[in-house]
Formats: C-alpha cells, sequence, structure tokens
C-alpha cells in the first residue's frame, strides 16, 4: 500500500517535468499531402535548452529526407518560406537561411549576403496559441 501511494506522487511530480518538453511537426502542403515541407521540433528532455529541428522535403514518391538544421530555442522563432524557384524554397528563421529542395531532396544552409528574400513570401512557420502552425501569405 506504501509502494503504491509513493508511485503515485512520484508520477505526479515527474509528469510536470515531462510537459515542458517539445515533440511538434507542422507541414506547408504544396500540391496535395504528397508534396510538402514539414517543420519538425524535438526537445526530448526538460533540462534542454536547446530544441533539435529538423526539416522533411517531400515529393512521393520520388524523394523524402529529413535533414537536420541547426537548433532552436526553446521558445519557437519563427521561419518564413519563400519561392525561390521550381519545387526550390528559402527558409527564414532568425539570421539563419536554408534552401530546401523538393526538386533535388535536399535542404541546406544558404549564405545570403545582403538578406534579402529570394522570391515572394509564401508563409512562414510559428506559434498561434501555443502550438506551432504554418500559415499562408495572403495573395493578392
Amino acid at each position: 500500500m506504501l509502494m503504491r501511494k509513493t508511485r503515485l506522487w512520484w508520477l505526479v511530480g515527474v509528469l510536470p517535468l515531462l510537459a515542458a518538453c517539445e515533440n511538434s511537426a507542422v507541414a506547408l502542403s504544396i500540391e496535395g499531402k504528397e508534396h510538402a515541407l514539414t517543420l519538425i521540433r524535438e526537445q526530448p528532455y526538460f533540462w534542454d535548452d536547446e530544441v533539435r529541428q529538423f526539416v522533411v522535403v517531400a515529393r512521393l514518391p520520388h524523394c523524402q529526407k529529413k535533414v537536420r538544421i541547426h537548433p532552436g530555442r526553446t521558445a519557437m522563432q519563427d521561419m518564413a518560406v519563400y519561392e525561390a524557384g521550381y519545387q526550390l524554397w528559402a527558409l527564414q528563421q532568425g539570421g539563419r537561411w536554408y534552401l530546401a529542395s523538393t526538386e533535388q531532396c535536399l535542404v541546406q544552409d544558404w549564405e545570403n549576403p545582403d538578406g534579402a528574400p529570394p522570391g515572394t513570401a509564401v508563409g512562414r512557420f510559428h506559434l498561434k496559441d501555443g502550438v506551432p502552425v504554418f500559415s499562408a501569405t495572403a495573395r493578392e
């Protein structure tokens, strides 16, 4: 009986610590569910001050690749998405830029010396009511 109460209190004490962890994925659907860019964020332990981030490029059945990008902060920083060419997107998160290609099936760092977007804004990955979402840019 005492052991059962101890386990219960231990579980109640640990749950808030586990709630501080993050494991989220949010996608930009390009042409249906088979063609997409997905931002994945993982913080497996509450004591980590960085979150592992990945971008998945997918154009099934020809391409699907998960690439680790620079770690993020525990508070999600917006990631802007721009059209950069045929099946090519530029992603900007703070001062970092990435190129994501569903044609070549790759994601890579991109040195963008002038910091100007290479094309039309598509939208952004961001937090809305505490949940990661993708919001498209309004087109005129």
